[in-house]
């Protein structure tokens, strides 16, 4: 349950309306961005930033996750002192039916080819 520190702390996002193509593709062009992307989709579930395990020094997760928040992939949220992340599927088929499928299915392909 979020308390009224975590509302004083809420992080920025783009309204559905807002979000364009080509940002969520340019988001998703960078290989950690996109394995973010699939551990989320994989899960399921809301992660928070230092459940995933990514091959970058903390700052540079950072700017990965503003990367895809500010393109409208994820929402992101405090509970108590953790960050955790969203994917925004249902805001990204609205707009975009079958992208992130069809990006997440040659993603996984990508990876079991590699």
């Amino acid at each position: 349950m979020a308390t009224v520190a975590d509302a004083q702390r809420d992080v920025d996002h783009p309204p559905r309306e807002d979000i364009r193509l080509a940002g969520v593709l340019a988001a998703l062009a960078d290989p950690i961005r996109m394995r973010v992307v699939r551990e989320l989709a994989a899960a399921g579930t809301t992660k928070s930033c230092v459940a995933f395990e990514l091959p970058v020094s903390k700052s540079t997760c950072t700017h990965h996750f503003r990367v895809l928040r500010e393109a409208g992939v994820i929402r992101q949220s405090y509970r108590g002192t953790a960050r955790m992340n969203d994917l925004r599927r249902d805001d990204l088929d609205a707009l975009f039916p079958g992208l992130l499928a069809a990006l997440l299915l040659a993603a996984g392909t990508e990876v079991d080819h590699a």
